[in-house]
Protein backbone atom coordinates (compact mmCIF):
# COMPACT_ATOMS: atom_id res chain seq x y z
CA UNK A 1 0.00 0.00 0.00
CA UNK A 2 1.43 3.64 -0.75
CA UNK A 3 -0.10 6.57 1.09
CA UNK A 4 -1.63 9.21 -1.31
CA UNK A 5 -1.87 13.28 -1.21
CA UNK A 6 -5.39 12.71 -0.20
CA UNK A 7 -4.03 10.60 3.52
CA UNK A 8 -1.40 13.74 3.47
CA UNK A 9 -4.12 16.49 3.34
CA UNK A 10 -6.10 14.23 5.94
CA UNK A 11 -3.18 14.18 8.69
CA UNK A 12 -2.72 17.87 7.84
CA UNK A 13 -6.54 18.25 8.30
CA UNK A 14 -6.48 16.86 11.49
CA UNK A 15 -2.81 18.55 12.85
CA UNK A 16 -4.59 22.14 11.67
CA UNK A 17 -7.23 21.39 14.68
CA UNK A 18 -5.22 20.96 17.28
CA UNK A 19 -2.33 23.56 16.21
CA UNK A 20 -3.57 26.20 18.19
CA UNK A 21 -4.30 24.74 21.61
CA UNK A 22 -1.73 25.62 24.34
CA UNK A 23 -0.33 28.16 21.82
CA UNK A 24 2.37 30.11 23.83
CA UNK A 25 3.27 33.67 22.51
CA UNK A 26 7.43 32.23 21.60
CA UNK A 27 5.30 29.79 19.05
CA UNK A 28 5.28 26.76 21.14
CA UNK A 29 2.45 25.06 23.10
CA UNK A 30 2.19 24.53 26.57
CA UNK A 31 -0.34 20.96 27.09
CA UNK A 32 0.67 20.10 30.48
CA UNK A 33 -0.83 17.01 31.68
CA UNK A 34 -4.20 17.08 33.77
CA UNK A 35 -4.46 20.83 32.52
CA UNK A 36 -7.29 22.65 30.55
CA UNK A 37 -5.12 22.40 27.62
CA UNK A 38 -4.56 18.39 27.68
CA UNK A 39 -8.38 18.61 28.63
CA UNK A 40 -8.80 20.36 25.02
CA UNK A 41 -6.83 18.57 23.22
CA UNK A 42 -8.87 15.31 24.47
CA UNK A 43 -11.85 16.75 23.94
CA UNK A 44 -10.76 17.52 20.52
CA UNK A 45 -9.45 13.99 19.79
CA UNK A 46 -13.02 12.63 21.12
CA UNK A 47 -15.02 15.08 18.27
CA UNK A 48 -12.64 14.10 15.74
CA UNK A 49 -13.70 9.75 16.60
CA UNK A 50 -17.14 10.57 17.09
CA UNK A 51 -17.01 12.52 13.48
CA UNK A 52 -15.13 9.51 11.92
CA UNK A 53 -18.09 6.92 13.48
CA UNK A 54 -15.78 5.76 16.07
CA UNK A 55 -16.36 4.84 19.71
CA UNK A 56 -15.45 7.25 21.82
CA UNK A 57 -14.26 5.64 25.18
CA UNK A 58 -12.90 7.44 28.67
CA UNK A 59 -11.89 5.09 31.46
CA UNK A 60 -11.01 6.63 35.63
CA UNK A 61 -7.44 8.24 35.00
CA UNK A 62 -8.94 10.38 32.09
CA UNK A 63 -7.19 8.41 29.15
CA UNK A 64 -9.34 9.14 25.59
CA UNK A 65 -9.90 5.82 23.39
CA UNK A 66 -11.29 5.89 20.00
CA UNK A 67 -12.54 2.48 19.03
CA UNK A 68 -13.76 0.96 15.74
CA UNK A 69 -15.32 -2.17 16.83
CA UNK A 70 -16.89 -3.10 20.35
CA UNK A 71 -14.94 -6.39 20.88
CA UNK A 72 -13.63 -7.04 24.36
CA UNK A 73 -10.04 -8.39 22.22
CA UNK A 74 -8.33 -5.45 20.30
CA UNK A 75 -5.01 -4.11 19.35
CA UNK A 76 -4.13 -0.42 20.45
CA UNK A 77 -2.55 1.77 18.69
CA UNK A 78 -1.11 4.48 21.64
CA UNK A 79 0.44 7.87 22.22
CA UNK A 80 -0.17 10.79 23.95
CA UNK A 81 -1.31 15.17 23.89
CA UNK A 82 0.65 16.58 26.49
CA UNK A 83 3.71 18.57 25.79
CA UNK A 84 6.55 19.95 27.65
CA UNK A 85 6.52 23.75 28.67
CA UNK A 86 6.66 25.92 25.42
CA UNK A 87 7.81 22.14 23.49
CA UNK A 88 6.57 21.43 19.93
CA UNK A 89 3.13 20.03 17.83
CA UNK A 90 4.62 16.52 17.29
CA UNK A 91 5.95 15.00 20.09
CA UNK A 92 2.94 12.63 20.67
CA UNK A 93 0.63 14.01 18.82
CA UNK A 94 2.18 12.28 15.56
CA UNK A 95 1.57 9.13 17.19
CA UNK A 96 -1.91 10.25 17.94
CA UNK A 97 -2.54 11.29 14.10
CA UNK A 98 -1.11 8.38 12.80
CA UNK A 99 -3.53 6.01 14.39
CA UNK A 100 -6.64 8.24 12.74
CA UNK A 101 -5.06 7.65 9.63
CA UNK A 102 -4.94 4.14 10.35
CA UNK A 103 -8.38 3.59 11.21
CA UNK A 104 -9.33 5.66 8.42
CA UNK A 105 -7.38 3.11 6.27
CA UNK A 106 -9.39 0.46 7.69
CA UNK A 107 -12.53 1.91 7.41
CA UNK A 108 -12.01 3.06 3.65
CA UNK A 109 -10.83 -0.72 2.69
CA UNK A 110 -13.91 -2.25 5.50
CA UNK A 111 -11.24 -4.16 7.11
CA UNK A 112 -12.74 -5.54 10.60
CA UNK A 113 -9.11 -5.49 12.55
CA UNK A 114 -10.51 -4.81 16.05
CA UNK A 115 -8.51 -1.35 16.51
CA UNK A 116 -8.54 1.59 19.46
CA UNK A 117 -6.38 4.81 19.28
CA UNK A 118 -5.70 5.70 23.09
CA UNK A 119 -4.20 8.90 23.90
CA UNK A 120 -2.51 8.77 27.42
CA UNK A 121 -2.41 11.55 30.13
CA UNK A 122 0.44 13.67 31.18
CA UNK A 123 2.92 11.37 29.53
CA UNK A 124 5.66 14.32 30.11
CA UNK A 125 7.03 14.66 33.53
CA UNK A 126 6.93 18.62 33.23
CA UNK A 127 3.78 19.08 35.38
CA UNK A 128 4.22 16.28 38.34
CA UNK A 129 7.52 15.30 37.91
CA UNK A 130 6.58 11.93 37.03
CA UNK A 131 6.22 10.65 33.38
CA UNK A 132 3.94 8.44 31.94
CA UNK A 133 1.07 8.97 34.38
CA UNK A 134 -1.91 7.50 32.80
CA UNK A 135 -0.66 4.78 31.18
CA UNK A 136 1.12 3.71 34.43
CA UNK A 137 -2.12 4.07 36.04
CA UNK A 138 -3.85 1.82 33.76
CA UNK A 139 -1.32 -0.93 34.09
CA UNK A 140 -0.76 -0.85 37.34
CA UNK A 141 2.83 0.27 37.64
CA UNK A 142 2.46 2.73 40.78
CA UNK A 143 0.17 0.52 42.59
CA UNK A 144 2.31 1.05 45.57
CA UNK A 145 2.56 4.34 45.23
CA UNK A 146 0.80 7.04 47.41
CA UNK A 147 0.39 10.23 44.06
CA UNK A 148 -2.27 11.66 45.85
CA UNK A 149 0.76 14.25 47.40
CA UNK A 150 2.33 15.05 43.95
CA UNK A 151 2.50 18.64 43.20
CA UNK A 152 1.65 20.67 39.95
CA UNK A 153 3.33 23.38 38.35
CA UNK A 154 0.57 25.14 39.76
CA UNK A 155 0.64 24.14 42.94
CA UNK A 156 -2.29 21.83 42.73
CA UNK A 157 -2.05 18.94 44.09
CA UNK A 158 -3.02 14.96 41.85
CA UNK A 159 -5.72 13.90 44.72
CA UNK A 160 -7.35 17.15 43.97
CA UNK A 161 -7.61 17.40 40.69
CA UNK A 162 -8.74 13.63 40.49
CA UNK A 163 -11.76 14.27 43.35
CA UNK A 164 -12.58 17.36 41.46
CA UNK A 165 -12.69 15.29 38.24
CA UNK A 166 -14.81 12.09 39.65
CA UNK A 167 -10.96 10.37 38.48
CA UNK A 168 -9.44 7.41 39.99
CA UNK A 169 -5.96 6.71 41.26
CA UNK A 170 -6.29 3.46 41.59
CA UNK A 171 -8.03 2.72 38.40
CA UNK A 172 -9.59 -0.64 36.83
CA UNK A 173 -6.22 -2.41 34.85
CA UNK A 174 -6.59 -2.45 31.37
CA UNK A 175 -8.11 -5.65 29.47
CA UNK A 176 -7.82 -7.29 26.44
CA UNK A 177 -5.12 -5.93 24.19
CA UNK A 178 -3.98 -8.09 21.50
CA UNK A 179 -1.01 -6.15 21.10
CA UNK A 180 0.49 -2.29 21.57
CA UNK A 181 2.10 -0.33 18.94
CA UNK A 182 3.14 3.26 19.25
CA UNK A 183 4.93 5.73 16.41
CA UNK A 184 7.14 9.02 18.18
CA UNK A 185 9.30 11.38 16.54
CA UNK A 186 12.57 10.19 17.08
CA UNK A 187 13.86 13.30 19.29
CA UNK A 188 16.92 12.47 17.91
CA UNK A 189 19.65 13.01 14.96
CA UNK A 190 20.22 9.11 13.77
CA UNK A 191 17.52 8.79 11.11
CA UNK A 192 17.82 11.93 9.76
CA UNK A 193 21.58 11.32 9.96
CA UNK A 194 21.59 7.99 8.37
CA UNK A 195 18.97 9.40 5.84
CA UNK A 196 16.22 6.61 7.00
CA UNK A 197 12.63 6.59 7.06
CA UNK A 198 11.75 4.40 10.30
CA UNK A 199 13.53 3.19 13.45
CA UNK A 200 12.38 -0.28 14.89
CA UNK A 201 13.12 -0.03 18.83
CA UNK A 202 14.29 -3.26 20.48
CA UNK A 203 15.13 -1.11 23.86
CA UNK A 204 13.70 1.62 26.12
CA UNK A 205 16.55 2.58 28.00
CA UNK A 206 16.18 2.22 31.60
CA UNK A 207 16.59 5.68 33.85
CA UNK A 208 18.23 6.78 37.32
CA UNK A 209 18.01 10.60 38.51
CA UNK A 210 19.77 11.70 41.42
CA UNK A 211 19.93 14.70 43.80
CA UNK A 212 23.14 15.28 44.77
CA UNK A 213 23.20 17.72 47.50
CA UNK A 214 26.72 19.65 48.72
CA UNK A 215 26.85 21.09 51.74
CA UNK A 216 29.51 23.84 51.91
CA UNK A 217 29.49 27.36 54.01
CA UNK A 218 28.26 30.58 53.32
CA UNK A 219 30.87 33.48 53.77
CA UNK A 220 31.35 36.92 52.59
CA UNK A 221 33.21 36.60 49.47
CA UNK A 222 35.44 39.16 50.06
CA UNK A 223 36.59 39.28 53.67
CA UNK A 224 37.11 35.04 52.90
CA UNK A 225 40.73 34.36 51.70
CA UNK A 226 40.57 31.55 49.20
CA UNK A 227 42.86 29.00 51.23
CA UNK A 228 40.15 29.17 54.03
CA UNK A 229 37.09 28.60 52.01
CA UNK A 230 34.27 25.40 51.86
CA UNK A 231 32.74 26.04 48.44
CA UNK A 232 30.09 24.36 47.23
CA UNK A 233 29.48 25.27 43.85
CA UNK A 234 33.47 24.84 43.00
CA UNK A 235 32.99 21.04 44.47
CA UNK A 236 30.06 20.97 42.12
CA UNK A 237 31.48 21.99 39.30
CA UNK A 238 34.59 19.52 39.76
CA UNK A 239 31.70 16.69 39.96
CA UNK A 240 29.63 17.81 36.78
CA UNK A 241 33.09 17.75 34.58
CA UNK A 242 33.25 13.94 36.70
CA UNK A 243 29.94 13.03 35.85
CA UNK A 244 30.46 14.05 32.28
CA UNK A 245 33.54 11.71 32.19
CA UNK A 246 31.36 8.88 34.12
CA UNK A 247 29.07 9.08 30.99
CA UNK A 248 31.79 8.70 28.17
CA UNK A 249 33.08 5.61 30.30
CA UNK A 250 29.83 4.43 29.97
CA UNK A 251 28.23 5.58 26.43
CA UNK A 252 30.55 2.02 25.01
CA UNK A 253 27.12 0.62 26.40
CA UNK A 254 24.88 2.66 24.73
CA UNK A 255 24.51 4.87 28.33
CA UNK A 256 24.60 8.76 29.05
CA UNK A 257 25.08 10.74 32.04
CA UNK A 258 23.67 14.26 32.63
CA UNK A 259 23.90 17.07 35.10
CA UNK A 260 20.52 18.75 34.08
CA UNK A 261 19.43 21.12 36.75
CA UNK A 262 22.00 23.58 39.36
CA UNK A 263 20.33 25.34 42.53
CA UNK A 264 22.78 27.55 43.99
CA UNK A 265 22.36 28.90 47.67
CA UNK A 266 22.48 31.97 48.81
CA UNK A 267 22.46 32.62 44.92
CA UNK A 268 24.12 36.38 45.59
CA UNK A 269 27.35 37.57 43.62
CA UNK A 270 29.03 38.91 47.45
CA UNK A 271 28.94 35.37 49.39
CA UNK A 272 30.02 32.61 48.71
CA UNK A 273 28.09 30.14 47.46
CA UNK A 274 27.16 27.37 50.39
CA UNK A 275 24.35 24.88 49.90
CA UNK A 276 24.35 23.34 46.03
CA UNK A 277 21.89 20.71 44.63
CA UNK A 278 22.65 18.69 41.34
CA UNK A 279 19.90 16.75 39.63
CA UNK A 280 21.30 14.22 37.65
CA UNK A 281 19.86 12.34 34.72
CA UNK A 282 21.71 8.91 34.04
CA UNK A 283 19.37 6.50 31.15
CA UNK A 284 21.24 3.07 29.88
CA UNK A 285 19.64 -0.07 28.09
CA UNK A 286 22.11 -2.16 30.64
CA UNK A 287 20.94 -2.47 34.21
CA UNK A 288 24.61 -3.10 35.25
CA UNK A 289 25.92 0.58 33.48
CA UNK A 290 22.86 2.08 34.98
CA UNK A 291 24.32 0.58 39.09
CA UNK A 292 27.95 1.19 37.75
CA UNK A 293 27.38 4.52 37.08
CA UNK A 294 25.66 5.42 39.95
CA UNK A 295 28.42 3.80 42.00
CA UNK A 296 30.92 6.54 40.38
CA UNK A 297 28.89 9.16 41.00
CA UNK A 298 28.34 8.76 44.63
CA UNK A 299 32.49 7.80 44.98
CA UNK A 300 33.05 10.67 43.11
CA UNK A 301 30.83 12.93 45.07
CA UNK A 302 32.21 11.51 48.26
CA UNK A 303 35.93 11.94 47.12
CA UNK A 304 35.09 15.29 46.37
CA UNK A 305 33.67 16.73 49.48
CA UNK A 306 36.45 14.54 51.28
CA UNK A 307 39.06 16.58 49.23
CA UNK A 308 37.16 20.34 49.67
CA UNK A 309 36.00 19.78 53.14
CA UNK A 310 32.13 19.99 52.29
CA UNK A 311 29.14 17.49 52.96
CA UNK A 312 27.95 15.10 50.74
CA UNK A 313 24.39 13.55 50.40
CA UNK A 314 22.65 11.17 47.17
CA UNK A 315 19.33 10.59 47.01
CA UNK A 316 17.87 8.77 43.95
CA UNK A 317 14.73 10.00 42.86
CA UNK A 318 13.74 7.68 39.87
CA UNK A 319 14.83 4.40 38.98
CA UNK A 320 13.47 2.31 35.90
CA UNK A 321 14.91 -0.71 34.37
CA UNK A 322 15.47 -0.95 30.88
CA UNK A 323 12.54 -2.17 28.83
CA UNK A 324 13.18 -4.85 26.09
CA UNK A 325 10.10 -4.57 23.59
CA UNK A 326 8.55 -8.30 21.89
CA UNK A 327 10.93 -9.73 19.59
CA UNK A 328 8.70 -11.57 17.82
CA UNK A 329 6.53 -7.50 16.69
CA UNK A 330 10.02 -6.29 16.09
CA UNK A 331 10.87 -9.31 13.94
CA UNK A 332 7.02 -8.88 11.85
CA UNK A 333 7.82 -5.24 11.50
CA UNK A 334 10.99 -5.77 10.36
CA UNK A 335 9.36 -8.01 7.52
CA UNK A 336 7.29 -5.51 6.50
CA UNK A 337 9.26 -2.31 6.26
CA UNK A 338 11.38 -4.62 3.91
CA UNK A 339 8.61 -5.38 2.02
CA UNK A 340 7.21 -1.97 1.63
CA UNK A 341 10.84 -0.82 0.90
CA UNK A 342 11.13 1.38 3.81
CA UNK A 343 14.96 2.65 4.74
CA UNK A 344 15.26 1.31 8.69
CA UNK A 345 17.27 0.84 11.14
CA UNK A 346 16.91 -1.12 14.86
CA UNK A 347 18.08 1.26 17.69
CA UNK A 348 17.36 2.01 21.13
CA UNK A 349 15.25 4.60 22.54
CA UNK A 350 16.97 7.05 25.28
CA UNK A 351 13.50 8.45 25.65
CA UNK A 352 10.53 7.31 27.64
CA UNK A 353 7.17 6.18 26.30
CA UNK A 354 3.92 4.99 27.33
CA UNK A 355 5.10 1.69 25.58
CA UNK A 356 7.30 0.91 28.18
CA UNK A 357 4.41 0.28 30.47
CA UNK A 358 2.64 -2.16 28.08
CA UNK A 359 5.50 -4.25 27.55
CA UNK A 360 4.73 -6.58 30.72
CA UNK A 361 1.01 -7.33 29.74
CA UNK A 362 1.23 -7.33 25.86
CA UNK A 363 2.88 -7.71 22.97
CA UNK A 364 4.51 -3.96 22.52
CA UNK A 365 6.23 -2.18 19.82
CA UNK A 366 7.58 1.36 19.41
CA UNK A 367 8.58 2.61 16.16
CA UNK A 368 10.20 5.89 15.25
CA UNK A 369 10.23 8.52 12.29
CA UNK A 370 12.71 11.11 12.24
CA UNK A 371 12.49 14.75 13.13
CA UNK A 372 14.42 17.82 11.25
CA UNK A 373 17.65 18.03 12.71
CA UNK A 374 16.59 15.75 15.81
CA UNK A 375 14.87 18.86 17.80
CA UNK A 376 12.38 18.08 20.22
CA UNK A 377 10.96 19.62 23.27
CA UNK A 378 11.34 22.74 21.50
CA UNK A 379 9.33 24.91 19.55
CA UNK A 380 10.96 24.35 16.32
CA UNK A 381 10.08 21.09 16.67
CA UNK A 382 9.49 19.28 13.10
CA UNK A 383 7.93 16.40 11.37
CA UNK A 384 6.62 16.23 7.56
CA UNK A 385 3.43 14.67 6.63
CA UNK A 386 4.67 12.33 4.70
CA UNK A 387 6.94 10.75 7.38
CA UNK A 388 3.62 10.38 9.75
CA UNK A 389 1.67 8.92 6.34
CA UNK A 390 4.45 6.39 5.96
CA UNK A 391 4.59 5.55 9.75
CA UNK A 392 1.26 5.18 9.95
CA UNK A 393 1.35 2.89 6.53
CA UNK A 394 3.71 0.69 8.68
CA UNK A 395 1.44 0.53 11.63
CA UNK A 396 -2.17 -0.34 8.94
CA UNK A 397 -0.09 -3.07 7.11
CA UNK A 398 0.80 -4.84 10.34
CA UNK A 399 -2.52 -5.06 11.48
CA UNK A 400 -3.41 -6.35 8.00
CA UNK A 401 -0.56 -9.37 8.13
CA UNK A 402 -2.27 -10.03 11.71
CA UNK A 403 -5.29 -9.70 10.37
CA UNK A 404 -4.89 -12.60 7.47
CA UNK A 405 -3.49 -14.92 9.72
CA UNK A 406 -6.16 -14.77 12.47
Amino acid sequence: MIYSLEDIQFIESMFSRFYDIGATPSGGVTRLGYTKEEDEMHDLLAVIGKEMGLEVLHDSAGNTFVANTGDDEYYLIGSHLDSVVDGGRYDGNAGILAGLLVMHWLKQNDLHVPVRVGAFRCEESSNFGIATLGSSLITGQHKDMDLSRLTARDNTVLGDIFKERGYNLRPEKIRGILGYLELHIEQGRILEEYNQHIGLVTTIAGTRRLNLYIQGKSEHSGTTPMTMRQDALCAAAELVLEIEQIGLAESVRSSVATAAVVNVLPNAINVIPGEVRLQIDTRGVEAASLQEMERRIKEAGKAIARRRGVGFIKEKITDTEPVQLSSVMLDKLDQIVHKLGISNRRMISGAGHDAMRFADICDTALIFIPCRDGVSHNKNEYVSMENICEGAMVLYSYLCEEYKES
